[in-house]
């Protein structure tokens, strides 16, 4: 039966009442006032142009894999933002609340955050950077980019596709409505047992966090089966298993994770749903619960998803280097060993993250040899990316700088991390903000890829390259602010500064908490550069645009397709004969070659089913956490009463016809050679053409390489 609820409850609102709105609040009151003028303003900008149209039918009930790796990395850049607020509030509590004479406001007895209000900042901070910022921003460039790296039109299931990503939107939205319709938790973000039971913490702040996390889980292991499926049932002719691209190896390893490590979670959140929901027992103190049950439980998970989210950054890494350095990539086939090594250790890591449990010499001493295991493949990694710089013709655009800024960061986070794999150094440095700066290391590998990655691959998604000045200069202001914020954090960390401290007693600490507020500073400043960046891409897209081959030194498949990739990727099927295949057909002059005929192509509808059950889910997720029962039946239904229909109807899809597809293909193609400034018409069949860009043939007067161009004669390995 339901638990004893402390507090008011009616069958109407559940537990929602007046009293949970936080009106009163200096901080939330105002930023609520702000965010209400901005989405009517956005509305209000949306109507004068009429675009409620085009927004509807274009991106709102689109399956097309390219836009929805878009919104995807749209979502995860508005939670960056996020995020990075809460840690800006973090380290200015912490510069501000430094011993007994520092003053405070808002309630505060020091600083300006209670330490209800740091819990929930924390917490918040957390889950948001890892879970709703790094994970939906990795996820997007898989869904962009897999498919053309592999000659798909889509992915293996579109419908399926759109479903994930709204559900993650419905977890984005369910955890903002925190911020104004009750608290958050302040459990951190992975939970402590028994903190979250309902006795200790009775409020909504623990569902919340409970079902946000159940939404996200849902979402990223219904896009984990997708990608898996399209990478082992897509594929081009000829792109065989060891042609794939490294980012396509990456993302089937951390998609393999995904699918075995996010149930486990689900199962965690589960149980502590009982216990708060049923009045079980699992995970308390006595009555038969075990408190470290959870904390095994999660980390199984918790670790394995450190790697899914670090293992596509690797990727992107090994796709840039080789482009900037105009070589093949060292070492393809140990990259790949080192991709599902890396995975498969993931599994056997988790307890070094409680070694202080008191689980024993024999337990601890294992975990910590595994830990270090994974140094070995990760070491080959960037072994292989340095031997794939070395002697190349390196060329240092702004895409190549955040790459090494990752591989000196992974550098950095690798070592310390081998450290805290030691017990004994472990249980010094447990709960220190030396964990904090380390794990914070291995995240920033994330977020440098990634705004390499943006700068990278953007001119082929939107056919203009983003401004290589702003780009740098978002870089070095970036990597500044990492510099001054994470270097005293390690310094704190082995002089005894514990993390999660909303008040600071020592004063020898505050010149450090200084530093690393300057360093916020320099952030800010260089998410401001970011926004610049954006603003003069935008207004110089014209100057700025680009061909088939935006570096012109690209090697993968994705680069012979025009820019921006038309809705149906390529025009005909490619077919593969290397593993750098740009590059092969650049070397052997067929870049260009376009099909002596076209044929019609078959493409899915678009659908608003997966946005209506994204919006019914959250719909369930805030039922849920406020305990109105009733709208949790009428959404629960609804959202199998949309499954059953979307299943008994399913989409027949439409067709291209081949002459709508020639008439297309030759406006991108006269597009495309005003921006090369190349003359002529590209030749049809199998000679060389002038003009860009490439439609995927095979050319029959070449000979088949039995080998890609990386592992023939002549290779510099």
């Amino acid at each position: 039966m339901l638990v004893d609820l402390p507090g008011g409850w009616n069958p109407l609102l559940g537990r929602l009442a007046w009293s949970q709105i936080p009106y009163d609040n200096p901080i939330l009151a105002p930023l609520f006032v702000a965010v209400v003028l901005g989405g009517i303003a956005i509305v209000a900008l949306i109507t004068y142009y009429g675009k409620w149209g085009y927004l509807w039918k274009e991106w709102l009930t689109t399956v097309d894999h390219k836009k929805l790796g878009v919104m995807y990395i749209i979502i995860g850049l508005v939670m960056l933002f996020r995020g990075f607020v809460d840690g800006m509030m973090i380290r200015t509590q912490q510069a501000w609340a430094v011993g007994p004479d520092s003053s405070g406001v808002f309630g505060a007895l020091h600083g300006y955050l209670t330490p209800f209000h740091y819990g929930q900042v924390y917490t918040a901070h957390g889950l948001i950077m890892i879970l709703l910022a790094a994970t939906p921003l990795l996820v997007g460039f898989m869904n962009i980019i897999v498919p053309i790296q592999i000659g798909a039109r889509d992915m293996a299931y579109p419908y399926l596709n759109a479903l994930g990503l709204w559900i993650t939107a419905a977890g984005a939205a369910l955890i903002m409505a925190s911020l104004f319709i009750g608290n958050f938790a302040h459990n951190g973000w992975f939970g402590y047992a028994p903190i979250f039971e309902i006795q200790y913490s009775p409020g909504v702040g623990v569902d919340y966090w409970m079902w946000t996390l159940q939404l996200l889980a849902l979402g990223t292991t219904l896009g984990g089966i997708n990608l898996l499926v399209t990478i082992i049932k897509m594929r081009a002719p000829g792109m065989t298993w060891f042609r794939l691209p490294i980012f396509v190896w990456a993302s089937l390893s951390a998609n393999i994770i995904a699918l075995t490590s996010f149930p486990a979670l689900q199962v965690a959140l589960g149980l502590v749903a009982a216990d708060r929901y049923l009045g079980a027992h699992f995970f308390t103190a006595g009555l038969g619960g075990n408190l470290m049950l959870y904390t095994n439980l999660f980390w199984i998970w918790g670790h394995p998803e450190v790697y899914f989210v670090i293992l596509p950054a690797f990727g992107m890494m090994s796709e840039i280097f080789p482009v900037f350095s105009e070589k093949p990539l060292f070492g393809y086939i140990t990259m790949v060993l080192a991709s599902f090594a890396i995975a498969g250790v993931s599994w056997l890591v988790w307890l070094h993250h409680f070694f202080t449990m008191g689980a024993g010499p024999d337990v601890n001493s294992f975990f910590s040899v595994a830990t270090m295991l994974v140094g070995i493949p990760t070491g080959v990694k960037v072994f292989n990316w340095a031997f794939t710089m070395y002697r190349g013709r390196l060329t240092f655009t702004a895409a190549m700088l955040w790459a090494l800024g990752a591989l000196f960061l992974l550098l950095i986070g690798g070592l310390t991390g081998m450290m805290l794999a030691i017990p004994a150094i472990n249980y010094m440095v447990h709960n220190s903000v030396f964990v904090i700066a380390h794990f914070h290391s291995m995240l920033l590998v994330i977020v440098y890829a990634v705004f390499g990655s943006v700068i990278f691959w953007f001119p082929k998604v939107f056919g203009f390259k983003l401004d290589e000045f702003w780009a740098k200069t978002m870089f070095w202001l970036f990597t500044g602010g990492t510099v001054l914020v994470f270097v005293p954090m390690y310094m704190l960390g082995f002089m005894g500064m514990t993390r999660r401290l909303d008040y600071v007693f020592n004063t020898n600490w505050h010149p450090y908490l200084l530093v690393m507020e300057g360093g916020i500073v320099v952030y800010t400043l260089s998410v401001f550069a970011f926004f610049v960046l954006l603003y003069v891409s935008i207004r110089d897209r014209v100057k700025n645009r680009v061909g088939a081959d935006a570096w012109g030194t690209s090697r993968s498949l994705e680069w012979l397709t025009h820019s921006p990739v038309p809705f149906y990727n390529f025009a005909v099927t490619p077919h593969v004969n290397a593993r750098d295949e740009a590059a092969w057909r650049r070397a052997n002059g067929i870049a260009a070659v376009q099909p002596a005929k076209y044929v019609d192509i078959h493409m899915p509808n678009n659908t608003p089913v997966a946005l209506y059950i994204g919006a019914l889910t959250f719909v369930l997720g805030f039922a849920l956490t406020w305990r109105i029962w009733w709208l949790c039946l009428a959404s629960l239904v609804a959202i199998i009463v949309l499954m059953i229909v979307r299943s008994y109807r399913g989409d027949p899809g439409y067709i291209v016809t081949a002459a709508e597809l020639e008439r297309m293909e030759r406006e991108a193609i006269a597009r495309e050679r005003q921006v090369d400034g190349s003359a002529g018409e590209p030749v049809v069949g199998g000679a060389p053409a002038v003009g860009r860009p490439a439609m995927a043939y095979e050319r029959s007067d070449l000979p088949k390489t039995s080998t890609p161009p990386s592992m023939g004669p002549g290779a510099h390995h």
